[in-house]
């Protein structure tokens, strides 16, 4: 592709990418702000929708997350910027389109003018970044920062942005991978050495017997606590063991997960205890003859029959090993509860689906159905697609997870349409017309819970109330309002 460029060129053509890049983030930011201000509705004609729980600002979230397939709060990001850039910082905008600066760049300076609120004031700091960010040269952001804050302080002391001290920047952040997930974060040291002294003691709560390091053991305290228990749950397995009688208090945090009894059934407990000889090795082939044994048992294990997923899925749509959940169920953590695939059962005769069926429908959706929204199902509603007034059945082909603030958008905003097709995909219209489409959550890795749950018959045309709005929950303050209490709020604590 690139073979008659020379090295000077592939760096010109590094360079054109990125500018294209940005110019391009540019124009989606302006198309969404644009979006924005056509749907915005002037207060004097919103009859109080300035109060709904989802305004205008939601409902154009919603639209701008399933047009990207992202989240709603994603998309709020975006929104905030594109309109910060339309508004508050033109002529910054106009720098962005021709892509001398790229999107991160443009988010600090949005974020570091954000206090600034008089007109002039504004005009004034965005005329001169506009002027000055070309001159600046390659900046590390903390240098970039620095300067802006300058400009800021000169057109308004009061619009400077503090940095936060290391004790206001203290955070919790836990991230999820394929076998395992990652908490980093600060806190304080009062709390930090609390923490660390009450790990220490809940792993000193089992028998000598338990497998597990201390390492391992202080791991598991750290779930031990987020479920509320005050004793760690022996590992040992032993009939007789001294702290297994133990009573503990009922977990004030419970967590789902989905998976094949089977995989449960077929894993090794002990697995995930202790150390193994073969841990963090690598073996390094040095032969023709090993790697032609190596490539021999792997087309042997790709003519074999698949073997069931071993891991299963919680609700939210990270992954949890199979040998885990096993674990945790020898040490009667986790209750093990069948879940029945509803294919040609009746529909229930009421509203609220019963336990079994809000549970299947959970199981099988495992997220909120609505485009790019990753709310775990636990947390969801159960919605009727076709409404349960308008003649929609009580049934797994008529129900599925939505998060309380989509449930909210589709029931009470006008422009969403959605339509369930007997596999449970969910077919969504927006306001202007594209369709989007998503699959309940366990389609690929638990299919069993997908197989087709009979058609219903169709209700006809849904007439919908033109004043359902009134039943929408409504907010203390207009969002706008809240926004400037938060700024105000800052600028008088700087």
């Amino acid at each position: 592709m690139f073979e008659e460029l020379t090295d000077a060129a592939l760096l010109d053509s590094i360079g054109t990418a990125a500018r294209a890049e940005n110019s391009a983030c540019a124009r989606r930011l302006a198309a969404i702000a644009e979006l924005y201000e056509r749907r915005v509705i002037p207060v004097e004609d919103g009859h109080g929708r300035e109060l709904w729980r989802i305004d205008p600002w939601e409902a154009v979230a919603a639209e701008v997350a399933a047009a990207q397939c992202i989240t709603a709060a994603a998309a709020g990001s975006l929104m905030q910027n594109a309109i910060c850039l339309r508004e508050r910082l033109p002529r910054v905008g106009a720098l962005f389109a021709t892509g001398a600066i790229d999107y991160r760049t443009v988010r600090m300076l949005v974020s570091r003018t954000l206090l600034a609120l008089e007109p002039d004031v504004l005009a004034g700091i965005d005329a001169e970044l506009a002027e000055k960010i070309p001159g600046w040269g390659p900046l590390s952001m903390l240098k970039m920062q620095q300067a802006v804050d300058a400009i800021v302080v000169r057109h308004d002391p009061q619009a400077r942005r503090r940095s936060e001290s290391r004790s206001r920047g203290r955070y919790v952040d836990i991230a999820h991978e394929r076998d395992i997930s990652h908490l980093t974060g600060q806190l304080n040291q009062v709390d930090a050495t609390m923490l660390d002294r009450r790990l220490t003691a809940l792993a000193h709560t089992v028998c000598d017997d338990d497998p597990r390091n201390i390492d391992q053991k202080r791991a598991d305290a750290m779930g031990a606590m987020a479920a509320g228990r005050t004793v760690l749950a022996c590992a040992c397995g032993g009939p007789d063991c001294p702290v297994g009688s133990q009573r503990d208090s009922e977990p004030s945090v419970i967590v789902h997960v989905v998976a094949e009894a089977t995989a449960i059934n077929c894993a090794e407990t002990g697995s995930v205890h202790g150390e193994r000889p073969e841990d963090n090795t690598l073996e390094m082939i040095t032969s023709r003859e090993r790697l032609v044994e190596i490539l021999n048992e792997n087309a042997n294990c790709d003519r074999a029959p698949a073997p069931p997923p071993d891991f299963g899925i919680m609700m939210g749509g990270s992954a949890v090993p199979a040998t885990v959940l096993a674990d945790l169920a020898a040490r009667e953590i986790a209750e093990l509860r069948p879940v029945v695939p509803l294919g040609a059962c009746p529909a229930e005769p009421r509203y609220r689906p019963s336990a079994a069926l809000a549970d299947f429908v959970r199981c099988r959706d495992l997220t909120c159905r609505f485009p790019g929204c990753d709310c775990p199902a636990d947390r969801c509603d159960v919605d009727h697609t076709v409404p349960y007034a308008l003649g929609g059945l009580t049934h797994a082909s008529n129900l599925k997870a939505l998060c309380r603030k989509h449930h909210l958008l589709k029931t009470f905003w006008s422009g969403w349409r959605d339509e369930q097709l007997p596999d449970a995909t969910v077919v969504w219209t927006s306001p202007s017309g594209h369709t989007y489409c998503t699959a309940p959550g366990s389609a690929l890795l638990i299919p069993a819970l997908c197989v087709p749950t009979g058609t219903l018959q169709s209700t006809g045309p849904q007439q919908v109330s033109p004043h359902r709005g009134a039943m929408m929950p409504r907010r203390i303050r207009t969002r706008a309002a809240d926004r400037h209490r938060r700024i105000m709020s800052e600028r008088r604590r700087d």
